[in-house]
């Protein structure tokens, strides 16, 4: 092997351990953890497993070719451990991009943190699991309670005739009346409400409502444009 072979060697070499000083400098302890430093070495053994391959073939040139292939060298494990490193970046990324191309689709995007899309008619729509059965929801920060459609809670298994029906509501249709229950749970990707107070509307509803006695246990919900956050 020549001196350029030897010199494009200490370059990759130098670029690994800047990229790596540079990863524990910019995200520090984010290879404290064991699992971490696996993760690391298994990207470094794929990077040498690929590198060996380079080497076979930079054996069989010389010159401008051994530049040209140290530098797709060097390019790689830029991307590899620069993708490491930006791991979590990436993931939030591809979070986001998922709540907007499925609205109504709760979207993890931090642990604790989910955002939905608002849907074609400009309001939040999302699939909720309350106790233990989805129900469609629209989210209605007037709605001062969950309010369930008569649909919703007999898929529940909630026996509508030994409900009473003993609060009266104003709606946009005048004035209705509701019967007070409450929920074990309701679950929205991983944010989960435990025992809150609800009402099963008397009339049919196109959907049920998400309201405040759910909204207001939250850590923080917020609309900003077309998306909502939660956060538990």
């Amino acid at each position: 092997m020549g001196k350029t072979g030897w010199l494009i060697l200490g370059l990759c070499a130098t670029g690994l351990i800047a990229l790596i000083i540079w990863l524990s400098g910019e995200r520090p302890g984010s290879l404290d953890h064991r699992d971490d430093q696996i993760h690391l070495v298994a990207l470094l053994m794929v990077l040498l497993f690929v590198g060996s391959g380079f080497w076979y073939q930079l054996r069989k040139h010389s010159g401008l070719v051994w530049l040209k292939y140290g530098v797709i060298w060097i390019g790689l494990g830029v991307l590899l451990v620069g993708g490491y490193s930006l791991r979590e970046d990436f993931g939030n990324l591809g979070s986001r991009m998922a709540a907007e191309l499925m609205p109504g689709r709760a979207i993890e995007t931090a642990p604790g943190t989910v955002v939905i899309r608002a849907g074609s008619d400009g309001h939040f729509h999302l699939r909720a699991v309350v106790d233990g059965t989805k129900i469609p929801f629209l989210v209605d920060t007037g709605a001062t309670s969950v309010v369930l459609s008569p649909d919703a809670a007999q898929r529940m298994g909630i026996d509508l005739a030994k409900l009473s029906f003993s609060l009266k509501t104003r709606t946009a249709n005048g004035i209705g009346h509701a019967a007070p229950i409450r929920l074990r749970e309701i679950r929205i990707g991983p944010i989960s409400v435990r025992n809150i107070p609800a009402l099963v509307n008397r009339a049919p509803m196109n959907e049920s409502l998400l309201g405040v006695s759910f909204l207001s246990q939250l850590k923080r919900y917020a609309v900003a444009g077309e998306t909502l956050t939660l956060i538990r």
